[in-house]
C-alpha cells in the first residue's frame, strides 16, 4: 500500500484547530507531510503553548487520516509551538526557582490547601527542594497545617538587601500572609493592598534554590489570581474539586479562566478530593458521598489530565489540624494516594517543559529526584 500525499492534504482540510476559523492546511498549521509508502509524517505549527489544544490537534489528525485516508496508515506527528511575539500576561522569574505551581480551585471548602500542604511534604519526600507561597490572603491555612502558627519570618541580608526569610517545616519553605496577622485577625484589604503584600512575599523574600514553588490560590477567579499571573510566569496550574456538580461548575470556570487566551497558563490537571468513603471497619466498601468520578469526567471532557483522587479519610482533616501533613503518615493508604498523585504532577511538569515553550522561569532540565515518577 502507498500513501498519496495529496489524499492526506485533502483529508487534513476537513479539520481545524480549536480557536481558528481556518483548515489546518488553509491556516498553514500543516507545515510539510511526506510519505513513504504505509508512512506517513506530518510536521504541525502550532500558535498557542496550551497543551489541551497540541493534544486534540495531534489526535484529530491520527483519526482523520485513519478514517478517510487508509486505517493501516501509520503515522508519526512532529509538533512544534511558535508563539507569535505580543504582549502577554507574564512576570518576572525568581533566580534560582524552576517551577511555579499554582493550586487552585473555583470553589472554596473543597479541599485545596489540604492537597497544596500534601503534595508539598510529598515532592519533598522525593528529594526535591520545595517553597509554598500561602496566596490564600484572606482565608491563610497553610501554619495551622504546618504547625507554625506561632512563628514569625526574620529579616536575613541577600547581596546587600534586607529580605524575609520563609518558615521552613518538614523540609518545606513557607510564606504566608497568616505570619504577619494575628490569628483572630480579619484581613479586610481591597485588592492593591493584598497585591501589594503578595508581591513582597514573592520578590523580598530569600527563597533560595527551589524546585518547586506551590501557590496556595484562593478559590474563585479574581483580584490575586490576575497579581500572581502578572507578577509570575507560573509553569502550570492544578486544579482541585469534589466530585459534586456545584464543585464541578466552578472549577470549569478555574480551568477556564487559565486557559482563556488573556492568561494563557497550562493546566497541568485536576484532582478529585473527598472522592469516597471508607470506613475503616470496612476497607473493601467504597460511599461515594459527593457523587462518583465527578472530577475525572470533567477532566475527560476538558481534555485535561486527571491526576488522582483523594478519599474522605478522618486522619487527613485530624493531620492538617495538627500541623502535620497526612502525605507523613509512613506506610499509610493516604501517603500512597499523594505519592501517586505527586507522581503524576511532576511528571506532567516535565511533558509541560519538553513540549511547551519556556517560560521565563527556568525549568527541569534534569531528572534529579524524578526517579520517584517511575518508581
Amino acid at each position: 500500500m502507498k500513501l498519496d500525499r495529496k489524499d492526506i492534504l485533502k483529508a487534513l482540510e476537513t479539520i481545524t484547530i480549536a480557536g481558528e476559523g481556518k483548515n489546518m492546511v488553509e491556516s498553514g498549521a500543516i507545515a510539510n507531510v511526506i510519505t513513504f509508502g504505509d508512512e506517513v509524517v506530518v510536521d504541525l505549527v502550532l500558535h498557542t503553548p496550551a497543551m489541551h489544544i497540541k493534544k486534540r490537534a495531534e489526535d484529530d489528525i491520527r483519526k482523520t487520516i485513519l478514517e478517510l485516508v487508509s486505517p493501516e496508515a501509520k503515522i508519526k506527528i512532529n509538533s512544534k509551538v511558535e508563539v507569535p511575539d505580543k504582549p502577554e500576561v507574564k512576570g518576572k522569574s525568581i533566580p534560582g526557582i524552576k517551577n511555579i505551581i499554582g493550586v487552585a480551585s473555583g470553589k472554596g471548602g473543597v479541599g485545596k490547601s489540604t492537597v497544596t500542604a500534601n503534595l508539598a511534604v510529598s515532592l519533598a519526600k522525593m528529594g526535591f527542594s520545595v517553597g509554598i507561597l500561602d496566596a490564600d490572603i484572606y482565608g491563610p491555612s497553610m501554619p495551622i497545617m504546618f504547625d507554625v502558627e506561632n512563628e514569625k519570618p526574620v529579616s536575613v541580608m541577600v547581596d546587600g538587601k534586607s529580605k524575609m526569610k520563609p518558615i521552613e517545616s518538614y523540609e518545606v519553605k513557607i510564606l504566608s500572609i497568616g505570619f504577619f496577622t494575628a490569628p483572630s485577625q480579619a484581613v479586610i484589604w481591597r485588592g492593591p493592598m493584598a497585591s501589594k503584600a503578595l508581591n513582597q512575599m514573592i520578590f523580598d523574600a530569600d527563597w533560595g534554590e527551589l524546585d518547586f514553588m506551590l501557590i496556595d490560590l484562593p478559590p474563585g477567579t479574581g483580584d490575586v489570581h490576575l497579581s500572581i499571573v502578572q507578577s509570575l510566569p507560573i509553569t502550570g496550574v492544578v486544579i482541585v474539586s469534589t466530585p459534586q456538580a456545584v464543585a464541578l461548575a466552578d472549577a470549569k470556570k478555574g480551568v477556564s479562566m487559565f486557559m482563556s487566551e488573556a492568561i494563557n497558563v497550562p493546566v497541568l490537571g485536576i484532582i478529585e478530593n473527598m472522592a469516597y468513603f471508607t470506613p475503616e471497619e470496612l476497607p473493601e466498601n467504597k460511599y461515594y458521598i459527593f457523587g462518583k468520578e465527578g472530577a475525572r469526567n470533567l477532566a475527560e471532557d476538558l481534555d485535561v489530565p486527571f491526576l488522582g483522587e483523594v478519599p474522605i479519610v478522618q486522619s487527613i482533616r485530624e493531620a492538617g489540624d495538627y500541623g502535620r501533613p497526612a502525605a507523613m503518615q509512613t506506610g499509610s493508604i493516604i501517603e500512597t494516594v499523594f505519592e501517586e498523585i505527586t507522581r503524576n504532577v511532576v511528571q506532567e511538569v516535565v511533558s509541560r517543559n519538553e513540549s511547551l515553550p519556556a517560560t521565563e522561569a527556568v525549568k527541569i532540565t534534569t531528572m534529579a529526584g524524578c526517579s520517584a515518577v517511575k518508581k
